[in-house]
């Protein structure tokens, strides 16, 4: 007999189906879903265990339950917080380097500018002008993004400069340095007004390098505490959250260890016992911690999951509604740049092992469509894992995730075997350009088989 779910696992479960419930509705914002009984029933789970799932579902920012009469679990307008939140929490637990963030930003931000050069309309040109004097660095790219009218391209970068602003907390820019940044905004702007693409993909690289360099020499690794004494108890929760999550990192996220007992950390954070444990569910929902009762109990340090950040970008970008164009577009430029960094590295031991591990997967695999489809997803996650980024490798799975729900929801006929022999053949095509050396010919490749399996690639 197995062993029941435990209430927190279960809670997922529910949280997820209700989640799913709101997506196949088109995301009603405003409506409700029925009251705390009438879930109960929809849903076939106790109070306590419904309860749990929708604090999960507020925390996503997908629904809020409000109370007394004519209540109930109102549909919201989610916003990036959440999400871009989930995934700094995990990649900072990752270790992400300022090069890391430099290659996700040089690879991105540049892509931005072409696309909103190519897109800008005159409403735009007037909200990015009036940005120029007032916007901060996160703002102004984040607009700037928005004006590529990609989605996806959007968050990404907005996950960039939460990122970017983690590394400069502590930091403050002097006025020679903020001039210099408004006066690469501006240029930049000048070229997307222009629509001069070219000229506006250079201007991006040259800024992202220069803030790069000068993050380099001014980085500080202070972490101020941010509090606000009118916020909800669901806010002081998170609030409270990401304040032992920093605490954890300062320590040096020891894994297993006890951070403190109940007693203690309502002590030390001088907060209520509610507020704590729902904190202590956000943190468990991560794998930053969970609780455990009993004599020599605590909150154990754990080790964050990359699930929960792919599953709350996923699902905020499903509200987002971005077209396969827009999850192609993303995909492609971080194919491309993995194939890149890879062949780079083409006589590195652990590429050339992996070159002729795959040539070996490749001819075992036969015509069995299953394996096919496994191979073709170890081929590209393990050109991920080599090209050694682990922010695009992380964009990378949640591109893949919003694939599989695309595909999901759509109920798309399974690639055929004469599909799966063409996939098979271009993977032996990129690892013969890639055991060459060969960069362009690589790329060429890499890209001629995005295109030829854009119809159902997972």
């Amino acid at each position: 007999m197995t062993a029941p779910l435990r209430p927190d696992k279960r809670a997922t479960q529910i949280a997820r189906r209700i989640e799913a419930d709101i997506i196949r509705r088109g995301w009603p914002v405003g409506e409700s879903l029925g009251s705390e009984h009438l879930l109960q029933q929809r849903y076939h789970v106790s109070r306590s265990v419904l309860r749990e799932a929708v604090r999960l579902v507020e925390h996503h920012q997908v629904a809020r339950m409000r109370r007394g009469p004519g209540g109930g679990l109102l549909v919201c307008e989610p916003d990036a917080a959440a999400a871009t939140n989930a995934v700094v929490i995990y990649l900072e637990h990752q270790g992400t380097t300022i090069g890391d963030l430099l290659a996700a930003r040089l690879l991105l931000e540049p892509l931005a500018a072409v696309l909103a050069a190519e897109h800008i309309d005159e409403t735009g040109i007037e909200r990015l002008r009036a940005m120029l004097q007032t916007a901060s660095q996160h703002e102004f790219h984040t607009a700037l993004a928005a004006e590529s009218k990609n989605p996806v391209l959007q968050l990404f970068i907005d996950i960039l400069m939460r990122l970017t602003a983690q590394f400069a907390r502590g930091s403050r820019a002097d006025a020679e340095a903020l001039e210099a940044t408004r006066a690469d905004h501006a240029e930049i702007v000048a070229a997307v007004t222009a629509g001069d693409s070219a000229r506006a993909k250079t201007l991006s690289e040259r800024h992202v390098e220069a803030v790069t360099a000068w993050l380099q020499r001014h980085r500080s690794r202070r972490r101020p505490r941010t509090s606000d004494p009118g916020a909800t108890p669901a806010k002081l929760a998170e609030t409270l959250a990401a304040a032992v999550r920093d605490d954890i990192a300062a320590s040096g996220w020891q894994v297993g260890s006890i951070f403190g007992t109940e007693a203690q950390l309502l002590e030390r954070y001088r907060v209520s016992r509610s507020v704590l444990r729902e904190a202590v569910r956000l943190l468990e929902y991560h794998g930053v911690a969970r609780m455990r009762r009993g004599p020599g109990g605590g909150l154990v340090v754990g080790k964050p999951q990359a699930q929960a950040s792919i599953d709350t970008i996923a699902l905020y970008l499903q509200y987002r509604q971005p077209s396969r164009d827009d999850l192609r577009l993303v995909r492609d430029a971080i194919e491309i740049d993995n194939v890149a960094k890879v062949v780079s590295r083409h006589d590195a031991p652990e590429v050339r092992a992996f070159l002729g591990t795959h040539r070996q997967v490749i001819e075992q695999t036969g015509d069995d469509p299953r394996k096919a489809g496994m191979e073709e997803f170890l081929f590209h996650s393990g050109m991920a894992q080599l090209a050694g980024n682990a922010v695009l490798g992380l964009f990378l799975r949640i591109l893949v995730e919003l694939f599989r729900r695309q595909w999901a929801a759509t109920e798309q006929k399974l690639p055929s075997r004469s599909d799966f022999a063409d996939v098979q053949h271009a993977h032996r095509r990129i690892i013969e350009a890639i055991a060459d050396g060969d960069d362009s010919l690589a790329r060429h490749r890499a890209r001629r088989h995005l295109d030829a399996a854009a119809s159902w690639w997972l």
